[in-house]
Order: structure tokens, then sequence, then C-alpha cells
């Protein structure tokens, strides 16, 4: 989902329907007999037609201009997980997600939310699903009250506002052990960055989709 700067997006478009509005406004008056144009609001001549057509083109070429630039400088976030042995402390192998970002300019973090979902057996004694994005520190709390404890069993990665994430970059989300995925059924992580053109990007990712929830080998690296 992309949001796109209203200063320098919607603003653009505002000034391209102002010029073509003064266009069709030019091209009437100056087809208007002599004793119409006497009269109001014809008399009032805003810009003669040649002009009214270089504003045309002038905010349009700027508004192109401005969303090309705006696809080359676009992140293209992604993610993907595998098993990765020695992460826990104790030496468990786990399940680690990455975000990636496949665009070849910076995004830079704005916010990041997460949503808990638990399995049958973690719901029956007590677990409650999450109802809204929470913070970082609240979703880790809520998989702790399950008796998993952080850094050891599971771990969410902590990343603030104004984090970069540079073009063929990846960042830690986190990671399950096979005694955490037990009771996690998934986790989704909402990511926010920020272009450079100010466009907000938004991402929901699972984190446990797809994932070896009995792990025994680690799996191969990717790069």
């Amino acid at each position: 989902m992309i949001h796109r700067s209203g200063l320098f997006s919607r603003f653009l478009l505002v000034l391209v329907g102002v010029a073509v509005v003064v266009l069709c406004y030019s091209l009437l008056r100056e087809n208007l007999p002599d004793r119409v144009t006497r009269g109001w609001p014809w008399q009032v001549e805003l810009l003669d037609v040649q002009s009214a057509v270089a504003a045309v083109l002038a905010t349009g070429g700027a508004s192109l201009a401005r969303a090309q630039y705006a696809r080359t400088v676009r992140p293209a976030i992604g993610y993907f997980g595998r098993v990765v042995a020695d992460v826990s402390p104790d030496g468990r192998m786990a399940w680690v997600c990455h975000l990636c970002n496949g665009g070849q300019e910076v995004a830079v973090t704005m916010d990041l939310g997460y949503w808990i979902e638990y399995t049958p057996a973690a719901r029956a004694s007590g677990a409650e699903d999450s109802s809204e994005w929470v913070t970082q520190a609240v979703a880790s709390a809520s998989v702790e009250g399950l008796g998993l404890m952080k850094r050891q069993d599971f771990a969410l990665n902590l990343v603030g506002p104004g984090w970069p994430i540079s073009g063929q970059q990846t960042m830690l989300l986190g990671w399950f052990t096979e005694k955490a995925m037990r009771e996690v059924e998934n986790v989704f992580v909402r990511v926010r960055v920020l272009d450079r053109v100010g466009d907000t990007h938004e991402r929901v990712v699972s984190l446990l989709k797809g994932a070896d929830r009995v792990p025994r080998h680690p799996d191969t690296p990717l790069f």
C-alpha cells in the first residue's frame, strides 16, 4: 500500500487542474464576441491562450516527472524466512525472518506494529489473540505471558523510527524456536517506510508463514 505525499503529489495535480481550467477559460474567451467579453466574468483576462497552453504543459510535465521519479526510487519491500542454527543462546535452531528492500534507494522506517495469533492449545490455556496493532514491547510481553523467554525461546527485533533500510539490504524482524512455535500461530508485522519523495509505503509481513515448526536441519544460505 502506498500513501502519496500531499505536498509533492496532490499539490501538483491541483496545479494541473487549475492550468487546464485557465486554458479552457482562455479558449472560450478568445472565441466569444466582443459584446460578451465586455461583461462579467469574461472581461477578466487571466492568460492568453499561448501562455495558458504553456502552463498546462509545464504543470503536466512536472507531475509526470514526479511520478516517474517516485517509481524509480520506490522501495521494493519483501521478506523471507529460513531455519538457522545457533540463534538461541542454548544452540537450538530457530525460524528466522528478515525484511528486505529490493529497490535501489534507501527507505526510512516510520513505524512497526505487531499482531499476535496463538495456537488453539495456547488459547485453551488462556492466551488471547491481538485485537489491534501493538508495539514491539507489548507483543513481546504477550508472548512471554505463556512462559516463553525473550531472547531464549523467541525474539522480536526492536526497530525504531528513522532506521534506514538501504537498497538490497536486509533487516532482522524476529526469530522463533520450536518451543515458541508450539504456542504462537502467527505474528504479523505492519511495516511503514518513507521513500525519498515523501511517499509512505506499508507492508504487512507474516513472520511464521511457511515456517518449519519442527526444525531439524538448518536451511542453506540464500546468498
